[in-house]
């Protein structure tokens, strides 16, 4: 099963949820031999709650995953933390909802929740815990303490990272640092646009159609990572084609404002 652990809804924090974008998403998803994907979406993106309304007023949710057009969608999101770094929380459709729910008063910069209260938080829930592209020089989440870091349950090899950190430079980084945490390490693409698809996954040894089979398959190291060989190509292209197209969704946003 090839899964992509970091995935996101919209170009943008600051547009609405689009149900025929995200669509486009997941046929692309699938024709970059995709069969599953966790929606990241950042947390304080605007609407959060409209993302998952949406897919549940189209799409069938199944066991633990939205079916959209035969690719598995896990509900999920990326949370800012104080210390400055990101954490991916992938979960049931309710959790993520009641997680979502605990960090009302967490949203705006300089309110953001301290790693620790984050993960005592996810303890009323089963989920899966991911420190989001570690290497990230605005989010450097291989600064924190180790002993918080610890009880993540694994950490994210990053597309964009890897495109602007160089493929080999990056892996060996992430996979060094999670060695040292005795923590595996997930293939995420941290796409915005379907081009970003593919540059890298996750190959997991079986299927999985819950949060507790994807759960265990990533702690128990049932998987390994794969990285296109046309990761550069891929993720360039789509900052190039995401730039061009919220430039256009901008001025519509303006010509509608003052038409």
């Amino acid at each position: 099963m090839n899964f992509d652990f970091h995935t996101h809804g919209k170009l943008a924090k600051k547009f609405d949820f689009s149900v025929d974008y995200y669509m486009e998403m997941a046929n692309h998803a699938l024709q970059s031999g995709l069969d599953g994907v966790a929606l990241t979406e950042h947390f304080n993106t605007k609407n959060f709650h409209e993302v998952y309304d949406t897919l549940d007023a189209h799409f069938p949710y199944e066991d633990g995953h939205y079916n959209i057009q035969g690719l598995k969608v896990f509900p999920g999101m990326e949370v800012d933390i104080k210390e400055v770094g990101h954490i991916l929380c992938i979960g049931n459709r309710q959790d993520i909802r009641a997680l979502r729910a605990d960090l009302n008063d967490y949203t705006e910069e300089g309110t953001f929740i301290p790693f620790e209260k984050l993960l005592n938080f996810r303890l009323s829930y089963d989920m899966l815990v991911i420190g989001a592209h570690p290497y990230r020089e605005s989010t450097p989440l291989k600064d924190l303490d180790p002993s918080l870091l610890k009880q993540l349950d694994a950490f994210d090899l990053n597309g964009k990272d890897l495109h602007t950190r160089g493929i080999e430079v990056n892996s060996m980084d992430v996979q060094n640092f999670a060695e040292n945490l005795s923590k595996p390490v997930v293939g995420g693409s941290d796409t915005h646009h379907f081009k970003q698809f593919g540059a890298v996954y996750t190959v997991l040894d079986q299927e999985c159609n819950t949060i507790a089979e994807l759960k265990e398959a990533v702690i128990n190291r049932q998987f390994h990572v794969k990285v296109a060989q046309d990761l550069p190509e891929r993720v360039s292209e789509a900052i190039r084609l995401k730039a061009i197209e919220k430039e256009k969704l901008k001025k519509l946003s303006l010509e509608m404002r003052f038409s």
